[in-house]
């Protein structure tokens, strides 16, 4: 896989997670360049001050202060410019009612969410769901609408 310039935006309000994203990222074989922002507003300002450089991928958390993950996402995939950004949504959160949390999952894929990923405390395997998601990414699989956790 060759890669002359490939975008990753990640948003996340944990500055801890930010930088053991950072660090799994730095290990894996492929040229990327990591613009990180810390909550939603900032997200949704990157977003419209710089449409015509948007990243190729959006690492999007769901709980987040000010606007959350969700609320993002939804004016995202509302906006024509954007909604063709693929997204990967992940939290840390585990609700302890399922059906509450396969509600959650099934809105963000019914809206379009191409995956969500659990964060993960191991930088192993946070460095392979994260290069198994950009991979799929960057071969174009094509999002049919079905849940697709990594």
């Amino acid at each position: 896989m060759k890669l002359q310039h490939f975008n990753v935006l990640l948003v996340d309000d944990d500055i801890d997670d930010c930088l053991f994203f950072k660090e799994a990222l730095e290990e894996l074989p492929l040229f990327l360049h990591l613009t990180t922002l810390h909550d939603g507003e900032q997200l949704m300002h990157y977003l419209s001050e710089y449409s015509k450089n948007l990243p190729d991928v959006l690492f999007l958390d769901l709980n987040m202060p000010r606007k959350n993950g969700f609320e993002c996402f939804t004016e995202i995939k509302e906006n024509e410019k954007l909604k063709d950004i693929p997204v990967i949504m992940f939290s840390t959160a585990y609700p302890i009612d399922l059906k509450y949390e396969k509600d959650i999952l099934n809105a963000l894929f019914k809206i379009g969410a191409h995956y969500f990923i659990r964060k993960s405390e191991n930088l192993e395997q946070l460095k392979q769901t994260i290069h198994h998601a950009i991979t799929m990414v960057l071969e174009k699989e094509p999002f049919d609408g079905r849940e697709k956790n990594l």
